[in-house]
């Protein structure tokens, strides 16, 4: 037992740290492809589907489905469309045991056409991902998805900015979807602990008629990313995004090799997390750029979207104090 009385196994660790229903997704591609245009070649791909696989994590999301009437492919790499081929090439066509997911961006997707049936797909998710107002879109993309065979998740994005009466509405009409999980998204990493903790209550009383999981993804732009995983967990997420190195758009996510320490499952592995990190993610610092820094501070601390920050870093030296007063002036 510990001090306070909570079992505990030498195996398992707590409750807190080690549940059953707990899944752990990797987003290193999808949202690391978000620095570089999507743009990884197919060892990086291959090299974090077999790190997932020995690490034993639960799914590995290998990018967006994005629609070719909208994006451009000669200015984006396969990762923004995840065309079958393309995903059979980097990963093979007898998948290990982690499962694969993609995110349809709400208007963003020809859903109807590029998301294939489950048994013509090498994917076992799809993640459809809307704004508030995009949800009646994002309920269709559900269940055509969920009837096309496919484990369903909803990611609500940004509810940093949504008033409560209309997230309550919102998931009181999430909830009777035919989405699987539904994902608390802090989209600006604007969020501290007890917000973590309500919205977590608010979605689970929402929710626990119908059976849904809970997930929650972070970003680190208040170097809480880690944080308020941990936060999330102990509120009852069971579904948990993470990356390797915690590469990730702007200031990026929740490291996953933190994670898997915190867990204390004995199921996930942490040393092919790290051999990853150290062959093929660390080397990517030489041309790409992610993490906390000040002005995705800045942004996440104003509850902002961090474009401004990218297009700040973008520019080159900028005067940090100046961005901070065009951006409280804005």
């Amino acid at each position: 037992m510990t001090e306070n009385g909570t079992p505990i196994d030498k195996d398992k660790g707590t409750w807190v740290t080690w549940r059953p229903e707990i899944k752990v997704l990797d987003c290193t591609v999808r949202d690391g492809g978000l620095v570089n245009d999507h743009a990884f070649d197919d060892a990086l791909v291959r090299a974090v589907y077999d790190t997932c696989a020995a690490a034993g994590i639960d799914y590995m999301e290998l990018g967006y489905k994005g629609s070719e009437r909208i994006f451009a492919r000669d200015e984006f790499g396969p990762w923004k469309f995840c065309r079958e081929e393309d995903m059979r090439r980097a990963v093979g066509d007898s998948p290990a045991d982690v499962k694969l997911s993609v995110m349809a961006d709400a208007e963003r997707t020809d859903y109807k056409t590029d998301i294939l049936p489950f048994d013509d797909s090498v994917l076992d998710l799809i993640r459809v991902a809307c704004y508030i107002h995009q949800i009646p879109l994002a309920l269709d993309m559900v269940k055509d998805a969920h009837d096309k065979g496919y484990e369903v998740c909803l990611n609500l994005m940004a509810v940093s900015t949504v008033h409560e009466n209309d997230l309550d509405d919102a998931l009181a009409v999430i909830a009777q979807s035919e989405a699987e999980t539904i994902y608390l998204v802090d989209s600006y990493g604007a969020f501290y602990s007890e917000e973590i903790h309500a919205l977590c209550a608010k979605y689970l009383d929402a929710c626990r008629s119908t059976g849904k999981q809970l997930g929650f993804h972070g970003h680190n732009n208040q170097q809480l990313g880690y944080a308020n995983t941990i936060e999330a967990i102990v509120a009852g997420a069971n579904r948990l995004d993470a990356t390797i190195g915690g590469l990730g758009r702007g200031a990026g996510n929740c490291p996953i090799e933190l994670l898997l320490a915190f867990l204390k499952n004995p199921r996930y592995r942490l040393r092919p997390v790290l051999q990853c990190l150290r062959d093929h993610i660390l080397p990517l610092r030489k041309t790409m750029s992610w993490g906390y820094d000040l002005a995705y501070m800045i942004t996440g601390q104003l509850n902002q979207h961090p474009r401004s920050a990218i297009q700040y870093y973008d520019d080159g030296d900028g005067d940090i104090v100046e961005f901070y007063d065009e951006m409280i002036e804005a």
